[in-house]
């Protein structure tokens, strides 16, 4: 059997099953060159901006996927944590990328105005066609990829990283408010798969098609790696 060599994240196990099961497209994103740049101070600024215009585009749709959550949501706590996570993506995730910005000379009007990449527009369609197709879960499974994995980068670059030049990145992702968020999400996610599958929801057909979903969405990730590190 195959060990899993990413670090014990306390997101839940749904999704630990799910990383386990795509682990080496899970890796190829978590370890890209991108995020090694982040840790070491290499990435190029240019490339480091272009991403963050990208990635705010990105929480716009991805915010606008996590208030669909709500609406499929079958509970008032599914609804609240949902509900919480569009807040902390519009008021706190997407300041970060203003404030980098506005340093820069870009103003959020600019970001907002901003052309998609290809790359984009294929990762953000795909988990918004989820959502309006699929259920809640179907929805789970493709957001989850983005939610936890830049927790559980946050978390690795806050003990590895050699170089301050991101620091408010790093710190933005593996800070206390994102962790919880994230072990919110999986504790969301898990409840959602038990009280809608059962306990041995890994059992049944719909996990595979939901695992299949968690990779596609981890497969996208690691295009928006490419596309920031190619920069424009």
């Amino acid at each position: 059997m195959q060990t899993n060599p990413e670090p014990t994240v306390p997101y839940g196990q749904a999704f630990a099953l799910w990383r386990d099961k795509a682990i080496e497209p899970w890796r190829a994103y978590t370890r890209h060159a991108f995020i090694q740049g982040l840790g070491d101070g290499t990435l190029p600024e240019v490339a480091f901006i272009h991403y963050l215009k990208q990635d705010y585009i990105f929480l716009v749709h991805f915010a606008r996927a996590w208030a669909l959550a709500v609406a499929k949501a079958d509970t008032l706590d599914e609804m609240k944590t949902c509900a919480a996570t569009v807040n902390a993506l519009v008021n706190d995730e997407m300041q970060l990328h203003v404030q980098t910005c506005l340093a820069a000379g870009i103003s959020e009007d600019q970001l907002f105005g901003a052309v998609e990449e290809t790359e984009n527009i294929a990762y953000t369609r795909f988990v918004l066609e989820a959502g309006y197709s699929g259920d809640f879960l179907d929805l789970m499974a493709t957001l989850a990829p983005c939610v936890l994995g830049y927790g559980e980068i946050g978390r690795q670059l806050a003990t590895k990283h050699s170089s301050h030049t991101y620091n408010d990145w790093i710190a933005c992702y593996s800070g206390a408010e994102y962790q919880q968020t994230c072990a919110d999400v999986g504790h969301l996610i898990d409840c959602a798969l038990t009280s809608r599958l059962g306990t041995d929801y890994t059992s049944g057909p719909r996990w595979a098609t939901l695992s299949h979903k968690f990779e596609t969405a981890t497969r996208l990730e690691i295009g928006f790696w490419d596309m920031g590190l190619r920069g424009r």
